[in-house]
């Protein structure tokens, strides 16, 4: 038998002059932008940066924002987060990787 969980978020806010539906807004808006910068760190690998001189550190960091902008595109069309996504994308490239070593396989 399955049974439903109910959880409870408790927002609060230092601005007494804010109603509830106010700090849920601000919440919601701030939460996106929690979920950019977790997705930039783990499925765009931003933290990850093996640059050393100010040219490649920012074309990393483009280049970061750009695949990030691509999953959102992803997303969008396939209905799934970013890191459904990259899961997906990982387990097709190791699929090809695969049979391309199969084709050169000697024994």
């Amino acid at each position: 038998m399955l049974t439903a969980s109910i959880g409870i978020l408790n927002l609060v806010s230092s601005d007494i002059k804010l109603d509830g539906n106010e700090i849920s807004t601000i919440y919601e808006k701030r939460w996106k932008v929690e979920e950019y910068h977790k997705s930039l760190k783990h499925n765009v690998d931003l933290a990850k940066s093996p640059t050393k001189t100010v040219r490649t550190q920012s074309n990393h960091i483009f280049l970061s924002v750009l695949a990030f902008f691509k999953l959102e595109c992803l997303k969008i069309k396939n209905k799934m987060n970013h890191f459904a996504l990259r899961a997906k994308l990982l387990v097709k490239a190791n699929q090809i990787a695969y049979l391309e070593l199969q084709k050169h396989k000697v024994c």
